[in-house]
């Protein structure tokens, strides 16, 4: 399906009060993890967007109240030599949750469609192949009764810019910036081309494309954060746990209820 990122580039200032409508969503993802847990239903939330745009924020909110043991962020980069011998998702399969975890992608395989594609570390004939791939990839992934939550974070180039000149100007952002900020910042007309193809290629029915407008970071946050829970909470039943009998029984001893 084809996706127009100018349809959400408005920018809007978020309309509500954000820290308690944060803290309410972050209340209920605490629950959705508890969810998975006990029902052992593995979920991926994955997430693209251009540099700056706030995805980071985002997965740190998302996390924010979840117990570390059965979730795992992977901050995608390069691939290293040992995954260059391998198939393009070798790399992705090694890192897929378990039955009660949920896998949280910083970046993702769309990177041989999009930076692979534009900077020429793949050749056409892979980066086409890769669409089939990467559908084939996903229904497999949804086949077997993962949720699979795909998020793309859209930014302006003024936007982008803003927050560069951010980074430049307080000393302990400078970290999280690069050449490659401003290399891939070039390039835009080609990364929106190389975008574009990817949604119309890989935005199905079974795993579509939520594409949040990032350019307010209050707004950005609590849009991206109700999609996940949303999504979450429909691929798994959402009932408390019962307490074991035994353990009653001891704790009502112990506690003397």
């Amino acid at each position: 399906m084809s996706i127009d990122l100018t349809q959400y580039e408005a920018g809007a200032d978020y309309d509500g009060r954000y820290r308690r409508d944060l803290a309410a969503l972050q209340k209920r993802l605490e629950h959705i993890q508890v969810a998975h847990i006990v029902n052992k239903r593995p979920a991926v939330v994955m997430l693209e967007g251009w540099d700056a745009a706030g995805k980071g924020g985002i997965i740190q909110r998302l996390s924010a109240e979840w117990d570390p043991r059965t979730y795992r962020v992977w901050p995608i980069a390069a691939p290293s030599s040992d995954e260059k011998a391998h198939h393009f998702l070798w790399r992705f399969w090694q890192r897929l949750p378990a039955d009660g975890s949920i896998a949280v992608f910083d970046r993702s395989w769309y990177g041989r469609v999009l930076v692979e594609r534009v900077e020429q570390f793949a050749s056409e004939a892979e980066w086409r192949r890769a669409y089939d791939a990467i559908n084939a990839f996903e229904a497999g992934l949804i086949g077997n009764d993962t949720t699979l939550i795909k998020i793309f974070v859209h930014i302006t180039q003024e936007e982008q810019d803003r927050r560069l000149k951010a980074r430049l100007r307080d000393p302990w952002k400078h970290w999280k910036t690069g050449l490659d900020d401003y290399h891939n910042r070039s390039r835009r007309a080609e990364y929106l081309e190389a975008m574009h193809e990817m949604f119309e290629r890989t935005d199905t029915a079974e795993a579509p494309w939520v594409v949040i407008d990032g350019n307010d970071k209050k707004a950005a946050r609590i849009a991206a954060l109700t999609v996940i829970a949303d999504r979450l909470e429909a691929g798994v039943r959402m009932v408390p746990p019962p307490l074991d009998p035994a353990v009653l029984k001891v704790a009502k001893k112990a506690l003397k209820l």
